[in-house]
């Protein structure tokens, strides 16, 4: 499943994950803090619950590491801050999500890491009437991690992810838990939830496009909680850009342009 490069088992206070989602957001948001805190590659996630791909490597800063080769799960460290980082890059197979999410949370419990944070969104045009007012963004808290962070949340006037009626007309006591184009993160939070595992959902309403205005609102709201990088107040918007380093593979994001022989 787990195969770490350097021979060492990967433990840490923290783990950061992507669901893959819509818009790809989280993915995109976890390329972000890879990038910003240059985070070496310690391991792979081996699984036949993702579909296979292998393509460069996205944080190449030099012409000799540029060369490595990725793949579709890695494992990313900073020891120095207590954070591991697993990257998805693929979609899951047809039908294997529960086995995923079964696997992942075995080898959080095995890695002994005390909390996981998602990272994920889900379909802007699907909210509700509630939903739309105020922020775009939610979070969701299993019950293992409520008691150390749910005060916090109340501080900073974060919203939790609202439940929804199961259907028309339905009471109160016939709420749901929806999160259209969410792809796991209902299953992960709920197999979380069962097994008693410190995790913190972050998401964000959004629709299919240009994302990436999308992921820096993810980690600004992540950051607002967990404080990985000062912020420093500024009039002007682009600063909060600034403090997160953008890979270089985000310059291909949308292809390499229209080829000057079409004119």
């Amino acid at each position: 499943m787990y195969k770490n490069c350097n021979n060492n088992m990967v433990t840490s206070l923290l783990l950061f994950q992507p669901a893959v989602s819509v818009g790809n957001v989280g993915q995109l948001a976890v390329d972000l803090l890879i990038s910003t805190f240059d985070m070496p590659k310690v391991g792979y996630f081996y699984t036949d619950c993702l579909m296979p791909m292998v393509g460069n490597n996205p944080y190449a800063t030099t012409e000799v590491n540029s060369t490595e080769l990725s793949i579709n799960a890695e494992v990313y460290s900073l020891p120095s801050k207590k954070l591991v980082v697993l990257q998805i890059r693929s979609p899951f197979v047809k039908n294997k999500y529960r086995l995923f999410c079964q696997t992942l949370l075995s080898w959080v419990k095995s890695s002994r890491c005390a909390k996981v944070i998602l990272l994920s969104s889900s379909h802007a045009y699907q909210r509700d009437d509630q939903q739309l007012h105020g922020t775009p963004l939610r979070y969701l808290l299993t019950p293992a991690i409520q008691k150390t962070a749910g005060d916090l949340m109340q501080r900073l006037n974060w919203k939790e992810m609202e439940k929804i009626a199961a259907y028309p007309g339905a009471n109160d006591a016939e709420m749901v838990l929806h999160i259209p184009g969410g792809g796991i993160t209902k299953l992960l939070f709920s197999e979380s939830c069962s097994n008693g595992i410190q995790m913190a959902v972050l998401l964000k309403f959004c629709s299919e496009g240009d994302n990436i205005p999308d992921a820096f609102s993810l980690v600004n709201y992540l950051n607002e909680w967990l404080q990985l990088i000062r912020s420093e107040q500024s009039s002007d918007a682009k600063a909060t850009l600034l403090q997160w380093k953008i890979p270089r593979s985000w310059r291909l994001l949308f292809g390499s342009g229209l080829p000057p022989a079409l004119f």
